[in-house]
């Protein structure tokens, strides 16, 4: 801390300390309130007996990247409630549609993102590739929805077209 000449001076320099310290606290309590956020979700996702690995827990990940092969497994269990959100291009068509999946393209995705209506409900995100659909599951996570998934690889690796295509040949 600097020295000032006189008391005047001297009262001023420990106001803009005071100011610094009164800042570092809230960026702290941010961070904090965001953490707690974070474990409760992880807490609920436990609660419902979903399968996360250690690393998601310890690591502090916000969303999950789910295999194709894992996201067709829980895509096909008729138990399992979600919701499937598309950020492809608007002009992207997949060689199947998934009847399903609400059509958010990423383009659109910051508005048509306030259609989501449960921040509860387990929601899977694909895109062509897996790009788009990890930009959405960050912004999604930035604004408290941290049940979200990505499918790793998107239509591209998708299993389930795989599969239709063997059944419709």
């Amino acid at each position: 801390m600097r020295r000032a000449n006189n008391i005047f001076q001297q009262l001023q320099v420990f106001e803009q300390e005071i100011d610094k310290l009164e800042n570092k606290v809230i960026e702290l309590e941010n961070k904090i309130t965001d953490m707690i956020k974070l474990d409760r979700m992880h807490l609920i996702r436990v609660k419902n007996k979903e399968e996360i690995s250690d690393d998601f827990i310890i690591s502090g990940k916000t969303y999950q990247d789910l295999s194709p092969e894992k996201a067709w497994k829980l895509y096909q269990n008729m138990d399992f409630n979600f919701i499937l959100i598309d950020v492809s291009s608007v002009d992207f068509e997949p060689k199947f549609r998934l009847a399903e999946a609400l059509k958010m393209p990423w383009e659109d995705f910051p508005m048509r993102s306030l259609e989501i209506q449960s921040r509860s409900t387990p929601i899977f995100v694909i895109c062509e590739n897996g790009t788009k659909s990890i930009l959405a599951c960050e912004f999604l996570v930035k604004r408290g929805f941290y049940n979200c998934s990505n499918i790793s690889g998107g239509y591209e690796y998708w299993k389930g077209f795989k599969l239709l295509s063997k059944e419709s040949a």
